[in-house]
């Protein structure tokens, strides 16, 4: 029942308009900051590393390794995705453009930065990402993923000839 409202509603469809368009700006402004402002990942990624330890540590050991041995020798690379990926994912959500795809890659940004221990506006992202991939179509339905939808998919299903034959 929950499911079936997300994903097939017109209120649910007016909900996650507002919802992804809300999450879209946030990444889409938190990308530009950093492209424009200058951005380096290795304070952020040696400080998650410091929060793996202690009697209760932020951070769990095994992300703490990953970041000591990929993340960190690989930083420059981190500088750059980063910052374009958060845009892109902006970019995606606001205009419902690969809505789910765009959703997605945010949710693993956000648990990456809560993996990292910063918490912030992460798990309210998180959610809302999470709610826009349980409706699937529906979220991006009022957007670039629904005109595509009207315009050429159902089109050509419609205009499909059900006694074509095949060629061989």
């Amino acid at each position: 029942m929950f499911t079936k409202f997300w994903q097939n509603h017109n209120i649910a469809t007016a909900i996650l308009t507002v919802l992804r368009v809300w999450l879209g700006y946030h990444w889409l402004t938190a990308g530009w900051g950093k492209i424009t402002g200058g951005f380096g990942t290795e304070g952020f990624l040696n400080n998650a590393v410091t929060l793996a330890t202690g009697e209760h540590p932020a951070v769990a050991g095994w992300w703490a390794a990953f970041l000591e041995n990929f993340a960190i020798p690989n930083a420059g690379l981190f500088d750059v995705l980063i910052p374009y990926g958060e845009f892109l994912v902006g970019l995606g959500l606001l205009l419902g453009a690969l809505t789910r795809s765009a959703a997605f890659f945010g949710l693993v940004m956000n648990m990456a930065f809560l993996l990292s221990g910063t918490v912030s506006t992460n798990p309210t992202m998180l959610i809302v990402s999470v709610l826009i991939l349980v409706a699937g179509h529906n979220a991006g339905k009022i957007g670039v993923d629904g005109l595509f939808l009207r315009n050429f998919v159902e089109t050509k299903v419609l205009h499909r000839s059900p006694n074509r034959q095949i060629a061989s």
